[in-house]
């Protein structure tokens, strides 16, 4: 029986271990075998030295999640230990996607960023769904400049459909491309980071690397290609179909989207979730959602978007009693 003592130091107790230590008692039970007891700042671990380096692991991996978020809750403990049936670690040297410039190492930081990497290497067609900040574009393009670096593939395609989210283009100088150029901004900002400055402007000049309205890929094949569809909540019914029929062989295609930001008109369907409504019993296809847990900005992002998403159930809930109400007071008229 070997026993380890970790010391938790400038960090709030309730926000690391949970009400009433809810997330020790996860990591307890997870590791029967061990014994754990949190008091005051400690935590006492004892058992076999194996499991205790693996639940050494884990708390470390923890604790760098509060020290980026703030706070630890019980789904993120259930995350941790249930990625692949161990905890993420985020060190791992295998988890490095790409090395970018001025040293920048591009790994995935959340379980389900790990997920959708993983997903990208077994699947051809992969759909990243959640809220922003969650990194999915940013992992997405990381993995499509990987597959270029690997000569996988020939180019890489990004595009997203010019949709107005709530301004209007037309106000805006220049041709549709340069209308459109600060909307791509996160894009061209992540490959920025990702591909020396006078590479990237070579990859564009010779369309290795191009960037284009969802419009342009019309009547094309994408062979030879790493494709990314962004902001594809944005997409008609008509144009993601279109989109995923352009895939050629050699392709591989990761299509993100945030089902909570649709910027269509009201009566407008967005094609995203027909889609993935329909394919969703189609093998060799990998749907990865990302949530709030994900998030990697700053801490209150995560908050904004809880309260916008709690918002959002209300309204629904209201919405479905009101229509409760009305078809109960026909069938009593």
């Amino acid at each position: 029986m070997v026993e380890k003592v970790i010391t938790l130091e400038n960090i709030s107790l309730l926000d690391f271990l949970g009400a009433e230590n809810e997330n020790i008692r996860q990591i307890a039970a997870a590791f029967p075998q061990s014994k754990i007891v949190s008091r005051g700042n400690e935590i006492r671990i004892q058992g076999r030295a194996p499991e205790i380096l693996r639940i050494n692991d884990l708390l470390n991996m923890l604790l760098q999640h509060f020290h980026r978020f703030g706070h630890v809750t019980p789904d993120n403990v259930k995350e941790y230990i249930a990625l692949e049936g161990t905890p993420f670690e985020e060190n791992r040297k295998d988890d490095v996607i790409i090395f970018g410039n001025k040293g920048l190492v591009v790994k995935p930081k959340s379980p389900n960023q790990r997920k959708l990497v993983d997903s990208s290497f077994k699947n051809d067609l992969v759909f990243a769904l959640g809220p922003a900040g969650t990194g999915k574009t940013y992992i997405a393009v990381a993995l499509a400049v990987r597959a270029l670096k690997n000569r996988e593939v020939k180019r890489i395609i990004i595009t997203r459909p010019a949709v107005e989210a709530g301004e209007n283009l037309g106000f805006l100088p220049g041709d549709l491309q340069e209308k459109l150029d600060p909307y791509l901004r996160p894009i061209y900002d992540a490959l920025a980071d990702m591909v020396p400055s006078e590479k990237l402007k070579f990859y564009q000049e010779t369309r290795v690397i191009e960037i284009a309205p969802l419009a342009y890929m019309r009547g094309r094949t994408l062979h030879d290609a790493f494709v990314l569809l962004d902001e594809a909540q944005n997409t008609t019914s008509e144009q993601i179909k279109m989109f995923l029929t352009r895939m050629g062989p050699n392709s591989k295609v990761i299509i993100t989207g945030d089902q909570t930001q649709v910027d269509l008109p009201s009566r407008q369907k967005s094609g995203l979730k027909e889609a993935l409504h329909v394919l969703k019993d189609v093998k060799g296809i990998g749907i990865v959602n990302l949530s709030g847990k994900d998030v990697i900005r700053h801490k209150l992002v995560k908050s904004i978007i809880e309260a916008y998403e709690k918002d959002e159930n209300q309204k629904n809930e209201r919405r479905e009693s009101n229509r409760s109400d009305k078809s109960h007071d026909r069938g009593t008229a």
